[in-house]
């Protein structure tokens, strides 16, 4: 089965424009994949959601200051649709997150597949599965925040809209900030359903003085739900404490 769903991903990911995508992501720390699932996909998702069958824990977002809302992390074994793209995804994006590190002078690199990442991160106790669904109402949002759960960070993540704008949901919009000494930027970008935004988790490099790289902190949050429901599915690499 396994194989099968990788299979069906596999044309959503080979259209991908990834040189694109790569200066997309060195430029602004931020990156979108159109139609990377199919509207058939995305109901399938969605409807998962009122079970509690397929996740760990449910999170109230009010209750922890994160915003408003409420999100549902999946259990292990991760729905096969989610387990093939969480797979197929590591796979181009390990190139970008090795050469951020290299830019940073930071020593680590990310090994080539997925599998061999997540021994990593469980080998050190980070073994809870990240991947999650969001669920938004009218007047609900997401505080401007960084997913890490451990010493073990990859440094880019995966937001895939399930929703349409317009039809499902109004407002809603992902943000993401940019933090350097002085300044701050942010980012609104725009999601069709089936479309996913890759970003920074955290730092990502950007040129400094006589071509060396620094590290600026980056955020990621949604803006207030005008009107609908508005749902997104969560694509971490790193697993949790």
């Amino acid at each position: 089965m396994f194989d099968v769903i990788r299979a069906s991903l596999r044309s959503g990911i080979q259209a991908q424009d990834w040189a694109g995508v790569e200066r997309s992501l060195d430029e602004g720390g931020n990156a979108v994949l159109p139609r990377l699932l199919t509207p058939a996909q995305c109901r399938q998702l969605v409807d998962m959601y009122p079970s509690e069958d397929a996740y760990r824990t449910r999170i109230v977002m009010a209750r922890h200051g994160f915003g408003a809302g409420e999100y549902k992390y999946y259990a292990y074994p991760l729905p096969p649709l989610l387990e093939g793209l969480r797979h197929a995804l590591y796979r181009p994006l390990v190139a970008v997150a090795n050469r951020w590190n290299a830019r940073l002078g930071v020593d680590g690199r990310y090994p080539a597949t997925l599998d061999e990442y997540l021994a990593i991160c469980h080998q050190a106790g980070q073994a809870r599965p990240t991947p999650l669904i969001l669920q938004y109402g009218e007047g609900d949002y997401n505080c401007l925040h960084q997913d890490l759960y451990g010493e073990h960070v990859f440094p880019l993540q995966v937001a895939i809209l399930l929703s349409q704008p317009g039809e499902d949901f109004a407002g809603g919009e992902f943000v993401m900030t940019e933090s350097r000494p002085g300044h701050a930027r942010a980012d609104v970008v725009a999601l069709s359903q089936g479309d996913a935004v890759v970003f920074a988790v955290d730092r990502r490099p950007v040129a400094g003085k006589r071509g060396t790289s620094r590290a600026v902190a980056m955020r990621h949050g949604v803006s207030r739900i005008r009107r609908g429901r508005r749902h997104t599915v969560g694509l971490i690499f790193h697993d949790a404490r």
